[in-house]
């Protein structure tokens, strides 16, 4: 981590979503990038909910969203700020610059507008605002906003900290909105008032927010404050390279928690849509925070790949300590109906477990016949391996486990000298068995099965299974 020098102004960053609905993935990666920064150069996260379209806002999304920030570990040095509550700072702004002459009231109607508007396009031009109550001195009135008085001449350059320097021509921006007529301010004076207050010193986001960006600097310039460092990351595609959306499967934060990834997989895939390290795949929260660095973010669109995901999730599962997955299994178990189980034979059973799930949600189904008393019977197994005939092989398993006990050594040399016995091939004990223990046709190997269950529960499922197989 690099601590800032008695000279070097403190880094800043934040991350503003909008709680009109879920955190989405791309959301997600531009808070990921934001913490990273900050955490990088020892600096600040702030969070920030951008709450103002009141239709739209409400609770549970601002819960939503500081949940899934609280499962990825996001952490926040100040906040969360709530746009709503500033309202006053806002209009002090926008009083600030009336006063000054940036900005001014407009009387245009909307039916005057779209005629405006309709008109340029005729003649060939933009769909601008023409500045028609630009020098009138106007002031308040029923319907009025006020607009920012922007430079006709001249342009905006700004050294874009991923896409390198941008420049825009003055005569392409028209005098934008800054306090609609119900009163409330527009997008870009809160944003730019916010980033003021909060001393942000970089503004990390999607390059959607490229073209805003020249506007928001001009208003930077009218409040007489410093303009932060901007950087642009790229936007997400589907494998299909199309812009990423809900048609390639899920895309909010929650939906991938719910679905059993692990948050450092996800975390670890959102570090890479857009950000590399050499040819590095796999990186802790450590490294991410030591190595990251607008630099190496590239400009061309990142890709998000599930199966990528599923595969780091996998090895993630297979590296993670059987006590912290006994941790996030509860909520997965209980969808399959087991809420009171051995968390000794649970912790027991994972590490057979892990090296064949990819999820949790799979890790649950290949423990749910291990931690329920009497696992369901799949009817086809049932039918193939319980039957009559295979009454005897569950007998002489029965009363070698009673004999013997279940160390897998001494059964497997019981079970062999058995399928000798009785001239059958190995599977033609192993699966009766297996059926007998788990209700399924596959599991991990029937000796560590055995092992894990204990000799108890062994013997009351091969009783049931006998019973199933006589009847």
């Amino acid at each position: 981590m690099n601590q800032p020098t008695d000279n070097t102004p403190r880094v800043r960053t934040r991350f503003p979503p909008s709680p009109t609905g879920a955190l989405h993935l791309g959301g997600a990666r531009t808070a990921l990038f934001n913490w990273l920064f900050a955490r990088h150069h020892g600096g600040d996260f702030v969070l920030r909910l951008e709450d103002t379209d009141r239709k739209r806002s409400k609770q549970e999304h601002t819960d939503s969203i500081m949940a899934a920030m609280d499962w990825l570990g996001l952490d926040f040095d100040e906040g969360p700020f709530y746009q709503t509550q500033r309202l006053e700072r806002y209009r002090e702004a926008i009083d600030q610059m009336l006063e000054q002459g940036r900005a001014y009231w407009c009387h245009c109607s909307p039916e005057d507008l779209t005629k405006k508007r309709e008109a340029a396009m005729k003649a060939g031009g933009k769909p601008m605002y023409d500045g028609a109550c630009r020098e009138k001195n106007l002031g308040p009135a029923e319907g009025a906003v006020v607009r920012f008085k922007g430079p006709r001449t001249g342009s905006t350059t700004f050294n874009d900290l991923v896409k390198g320097p941008i420049t825009f021509e003055h005569k392409e921006l028209d005098d934008l909105i800054i306090l609609r007529s119900d009163g409330w301010p527009t997008y870009h004076l809160a944003v730019v008032v916010d980033d003021i207050d909060m001393a942000i010193s970089h503004v990390i986001r999607g390059d959607d927010h490229v073209n805003n960006t020249p506007r928001q600097i001009l208003l930077y310039q009218a409040l007489d404050a410093a303009v932060p460092l901007f950087a642009h990351v790229p936007m997400i595609l589907g494998p299909d390279k199309t812009k990423l959306s809900k048609r390639h499967g899920a895309t909010a934060v929650v939906d991938y928690q719910t679905l059993g990834y692990l948050p450092e997989a996800m975390i670890n895939a959102l570090a890479r849509l857009g950000w590399s390290h050499g040819d590095q795949e796999k990186f802790s929260l450590q490294e991410l925070v030591e190595l990251f660095g607008l630099d190496a973010v590239g400009r061309s669109a990142a890709v998000f790949d599930t199966d990528k995901l599923l595969h780091l999730n996998q090895r993630y599962i297979q590296e993670a300590e059987p006590a912290r997955l006994a941790e996030l299994l509860p909520p997965f178990l209980a969808e399959r109906g087991i809420t009171e189980y051995d968390q000794a034979l649970l912790l027991a059973c994972l590490p057979e477990l892990t090296p064949r799930a990819k999820t949790l949600v799979e890790l649950a189904d290949w423990a749910e016949p291990f931690l329920k008393a009497e696992p369901e019977m799949s009817p086809k197994a049932v039918k193939k391996f319980l039957k009559p005939e295979t009454s005897p092989v569950l007998e002489r398993v029965l009363a070698m486990v009673q004999e013997r006990g279940v160390e897998p050594e001494a059964m497997e040399a019981g079970v062999r000298e058995l399928s000798e016995e009785l001239g059958l091939k190995l599977g033609g004990i192993a699966q009766p068995v297996r059926v007998a223990l788990t209700g399924r046709t596959f599991s991990p190997g029937i000796f560590e099965v055995m092992a894990i269950l204990g000799a108890e529960r062994v013997i009351a499922r091969l009783k049931r299974a006998l019973a199933i197989a006589k009847g």
